[in-house]
């Protein structure tokens, strides 16, 4: 049984963030990641740009300084590895928790390599591991991704992307400049307002080109080995597809949330919490970063979520003195 303060699971950027805050309230802080840090950065798209400045990415009062305004996927990176060596992190990667248990004032984690015990849990896991499901026929044929790396194994093929917020967008980008031939298909009437506003107009532009075919108000029904069959308001189209991105968004994983107790908002599906403090209604049990947003995952990225680790060290700093105060 392995003991310390506080255990963060997950090691993205709001994760990290937490562990240097309680760190600095002199906390022995370990995270534990079930693949690498920041590993949903990692599976970003190769040449993926941020929405948000280096400046608004940075944690623990650490500058973050690139080239650019606006950082890309290595750039982040970098930075990230950076800051944990820096601070000294202690993360256990490749592991995955399995179980928190509270027992009294303790809570007990089990992971598949070790057990650990903590009086301090901190929730951090994101989203990027679930991917919201596709209701269509086919779905699960193995063409269909629902997470896009790299555009050059594609080129001068038939791909089709759905969705038609940046994810889709971006990757429709890449598929086209690879030389693929790309159609898009999005529930929406018009272009999604959380497009980033720098790419849109060029997008706009290869679909009126016709390099990018974008087909609006369409249901995807069924997926085959070579086709889309989707139903449009002129009635069902079927598409030639050598590959098919479902890049329709993700979601927290609401049964491991649930298993620890934490309550959630049926209609929004967040977590239910202390907004000051971040602590559920589990005592010592808080989240942070994007998973106290819910299934709105558009309202909280990394610029905000990084400020979830400083009213968690405040909340948990505040606790100890009463405790210290009234154990005189």
């Amino acid at each position: 049984m392995l003991k310390t303060d506080a255990i963060i699971i997950g090691a993205g950027p709001c994760g990290l963030s937490a562990a240097i805050h309680l760190k600095r309230i002199g906390l022995e802080v370990l995270l534990i990641e079930k693949g690498s840090i920041v590993n949903s950065i990692h599976r970003y798209p190769t040449h993926q740009t941020f929405f948000s400045s280096s400046m608004k990415l940075s944690i623990g009062n650490i500058p973050f300084i690139t080239a650019k305004d606006k950082p890309q996927r290595n750039d982040a990176l970098v930075y990230y590895r950076t800051v944990a060596e820096l601070e000294q992190l202690k993360i256990h990667s490749d592991e995955t928790v399995l179980s928190v248990e509270k027992t009294g004032e303790v809570f007990h984690l089990t992971t598949e390599k070790a057990l650990y015990e903590t009086s301090h849990v901190i929730v951090a896991t994101g989203y990027y591991d679930q991917p919201n499901r596709l209701e269509a026929v086919g779905a699960d044929l193995p063409h269909v991704h629902h997470y896009f790396k790299e555009a050059h194994p594609y080129f001068q093929k038939n791909v089709v992307v759905i969705g038609g917020k940046n994810s889709a967008v971006d990757a429709a980008l890449e598929l086209q400049r690879a030389g693929a031939n790309v159609t898009v298909v999005y529930r929406g009437a018009t272009y999604s307002p959380s497009v980033k506003p720098w790419i849109l107009p060029g997008f706009e532009s290869l679909v009126k080109n016709g390099e990018i075919r974008m087909i609006f108000q369409a249901d995807v029904e069924e997926i085959t080995e070579d086709t889309v069959r989707v139903q449009t308001d002129s009635g069902i189209e079927e598409i030639q597809a050598d590959a098919v991105f479902a890049m329709i968004g993700y979601h927290p994983d609401y049964d491991f949330l649930g298993s620890m107790g934490i309550q959630l908002d049926e209609e929004s599906g967040c977590p239910i919490y202390n907004e000051e403090t971040m602590e559920t209604s589990v005592k010592g049990l808080y989240i942070a970063g994007v998973i106290a947003a819910g299934n709105n995952a558009n309202s909280i990225f990394i610029e905000n979520g990084r400020h979830h680790g400083e009213a968690i060290a405040l909340s948990i700093s505040d606790k100890l003195k009463a405790d210290w105060k009234y154990n005189r």
